[in-house]
């Protein structure tokens, strides 16, 4: 198998999700793990705005910042992960945690920007609970 097939199957079959958008943020690109986590398939997410699964009270702010970095082949988001709420395509809204990738030409403009995103729903629950169990534990000491 070659190196380029494998890594087809590789990010297609991948349990998180694997998408691209171009620069206008269209969807171009939509794996399995995409399907299963917002719950959309592929042919009805392909050609669909970004909006698909942002919250629209989070629109503006990524717009502002994607046509920024679309702007400016710039983006401080390189390496880091990110958590935001996303939407599933039912419209429930759960935590999700990703990492992007800024993919350019050979000159260096921006075509797009790729994402690998999981569900975190269940850590952030977790979370939350202990926090609050802190909480009361800090107080009961006082």
């Amino acid at each position: 198998m070659n190196e380029e097939r494998l890594r087809e199957i590789i990010v297609e079959k991948a349990p998180d999700a694997v998408m691209f958008a171009d620069h206008e943020g269209v969807i171009q690109l939509w794996n399995e793990g995409a399907e299963w986590i917002f719950g959309v398939a592929k042919e009805a997410a392909l050609g669909r705005s970004l909006d698909l699964i942002i919250p629209e009270r989070l629109r503006a702010r990524h717009w502002q910042g994607y046509h920024q970095t679309m702007a400016t082949g710039e983006t401080r988001y390189g390496r880091q992960l990110l958590r935001v709420p996303a939407l599933k395509g039912d419209g429930e809204q759960f935590s999700s945690e990703f990492s992007i990738v800024l993919v350019q030409d050979e000159s260096g403009q921006p075509l797009g920007v790729a994402a690998i995103l999981r569900d975190v729903s269940a850590q952030w629950q977790r979370e939350k609970e202990l926090k609050e169990r802190i909480a009361v534990l800090e107080s009961e000491r006082k």
